[in-house]
C-alpha cells in the first residue's frame, strides 16, 4: 500500500516537474483534468489504506474477544472441576490451587495477545500515519509551487482571481 501511494505521489511529482512553463515565472501550466485524476487516484489508494487499518482495529478487538472467552472457558471448566473434587478436603484443596494456576495462567495468556496484538496495530498505524504525513508534505509543496511559492490551506483560493493565462489559453 505505501509503495502504491509513493508510486502516485511520484506520478504527481513528474506530472509538476515535466509541465510547461509559464513564461518569465517559476509557475507552470499543469492539464487540471489530468492532475485531479491523477489526485483522485492518490485518495481512493489513502482510502483504502484507511479501510485497511480500521480493519485492523477491528481484528485487534476480535482477537482481544476471543482470548476473552477462551480464559472464561478456561475458568468455567477449572471451576468445574474445583465443585466435583469439594468432597474430599486435600483435593479440593489441590483443586483450588490448580485453578489459581489456571486462571493466572489464562491472565497471562491474554495479557500477552493483548500487548501482540496493540503491537501490532500500533506498528501499522504509525506506518499509516507516516505515509499520511508524507502525502500531506507533498500535497502542500506541489501546492506551493504551484501558486509561485504561496502556501494554501485546503479550500483556499484567494489568489486565484491573480492568475493571468497567456492569450492562446483565454475564453
Amino acid at each position: 500500500m505505501k509503495d502504491d501511494v509513493t508510486s502516485r505521489l511520484d506520478a504527481l511529482r513528474r506530472a509538476v516537474d515535466e509541465a510547461r512553463s509559464v513564461p518569465m515565472s517559476a509557475s507552470v501550466m499543469i492539464n487540471r483534468s489530468d492532475f485531479h485524476a491523477m489526485l483522485d487516484d492518490l485518495e481512493r489508494v489513502i482510502d483504502k489504506t484507511l479501510s485497511e487499518a480500521t480493519e485492523v482495529v477491528g481484528d485487534r478487538a476480535a482477537v482481544v474477544a476471543s482470548g476473552s472467552e477462551e480464559a472464561e472457558e478456561i475458568l468455567r471448566q477449572a471451576r468445574m472441576q474445583s465443585e466435583a473434587l469439594v468432597s474430599d478436603t486435600s483435593v479440593y484443596q489441590l483443586a483450588s490451587e490448580r485453578a489459581v494456576e489456571v486462571q493466572q495462567a489464562a491472565a497471562r495468556e491474554a495479557a500477552s495477545l493483548r500487548a501482540e496484538t496493540d503491537e501490532y496495530v500500533e506498528g501499522k498505524l504509525a506506518n499509516f500515519e507516516l505515509t499520511l504525513e508524507r502525502t500531506l508534505e507533498l500535497v502542500r509543496k506541489g501546492r506551493a509551487q504551484l501558486s509561485g511559492g504561496h502556501s494554501h490551506r485546503l479550500g483556499d483560493d484567494s489568489d486565484v482571481h491573480d492568475i493571468v493565462l497567456p492569450d492562446h489559453l483565454e475564453r
